[in-house]
């Protein structure tokens, strides 16, 4: 996981010898002086993996040292954000934390909660595109729900997990428009869109740059997009509030770190993230590839974790997912 440049190391050891009263922890250290481990908590393939792709790739060149993806997915994320949360407080390992991440501990009590977790910035939001299977036959977000009213349960939905966003979106839809399907998890929103493609499920709620290919392709209906105006990568779908559906719900992605990370490792990461995530050239090579960039701080962050978790909790226990917290 952490793996450091041997050559800088030896050197800075040299150093130390020569000058211990100058080395006053690892955080008096230049920084960085070797690799960082972007851990991705998704399986490869999938929007949350393109994006920190991009990022690593951009980041790499502006800190100056290679950032390298590592995929650990499974149990709704849990794996890779543990493999965060564990790590060295260095500065050397950090991730990525979807928006499912805020409901994810109180589904799953081995999971690790956002108190452990240090927020350093946030990359962006994607609207949901919901898509149809080919197989189904269904043509409009008109048809969808008219079909999901006749039969109840029978239209089968993928998600990512349980209590996942686009768990919670399509979760919301039900309630609003008064219609129920049965909702079937696939860990992970690639996983998702290639069964929607196969026919296993009938429905999907996934983020635009996840959708947009198999929509283009033909392989796929895409039905309508959850946001306030219609995505720069699909122009000519219609928004939800534009077919009478008055729904907004996305998926964002931030950058975390393991709580104890000296505020100088802290800040060096910070501020190189965001001049990334700033950078025109860096914005639009992430338009391209489907991904609206809204970069914001550590701060930022941390207050968005706060308003989503009260938001959620709500629709978690509503859902019957979690229990009513004792007063």
């Amino acid at each position: 996981m952490k793996r450091r440049d041997l050559l800088k190391l030896a050197g800075a050891g040299v150093m130390a010898v020569a000058a211990p009263a100058v080395w006053t922890g690892a955080s008096a250290q230049a920084f960085p002086s070797g690799p960082i481990t972007l851990v991705v908590a998704w399986p490869p393939g999938g929007g949350s993996d393109i994006s920190m792709r991009l990022l690593a790739d951009a980041l790499s060149k502006q800190i100056g040292v290679p950032v390298v993806v590592m995929n650990k997915p499974g149990a709704g994320g849990a794996i890779g954000h543990r493999e965060v949360v564990t790590a060295k407080p260095d500065g050397y390992t950090i991730g990525m934390l979807a928006s499912g991440g805020v409901s994810l501990p109180y589904l799953n009590p081995q999971a690790n909660t956002l108190d452990e977790m240090e927020p350093i910035a946030f990359f962006g939001e994607d609207p949901f595109a919901l898509q149809a299977s080919n197989a189904s036959g269904i043509g409009s977000l008109k048809e969808l729900i008219e079909r999901a009213r006749a039969n109840p349960g029978k239209l089968r939905n993928g998600n990512d997990q349980p209590g996942g966003s686009s768990y919670i979106a399509i979760s919301i839809f039900e309630k609003q428009l008064g219609f129920k399907v049965t909702k079937v998890a696939y860990g992970g929103y690639a996983p998702t869109v290639t069964a929607l493609m196969g026919g296993e499920i009938d429905t999907a709620a996934v983020p635009v740059p996840d959708a947009i290919e198999p929509h283009r392709s033909g392989k796929l209906k895409l039905l309508g997009v959850s946001a306030a105006e219609r995505h720069f990568m699909a122009p000519e779908i219609p928004t939800f509030k534009e077919q009478g559906v008055d729904l907004i719900a996305g998926s964002w992605r931030c950058i975390i770190g393991p709580k104890g990370i000296p505020q100088d490792r802290l800040t060096v990461l910070e501020t190189s993230i965001l001049k990334v995530l700033k950078d025109p050239e860096f914005v639009d090579k992430a338009k391209k590839a489907g991904f609206a960039i809204q970069p914001g701080d550590g701060k930022f962050t941390a207050a968005r974790w706060k308003k989503d978790d009260a938001e959620l909790y709500p629709i978690l226990l509503e859902a019957g997912l979690v229990k009513a917290r004792q007063k």
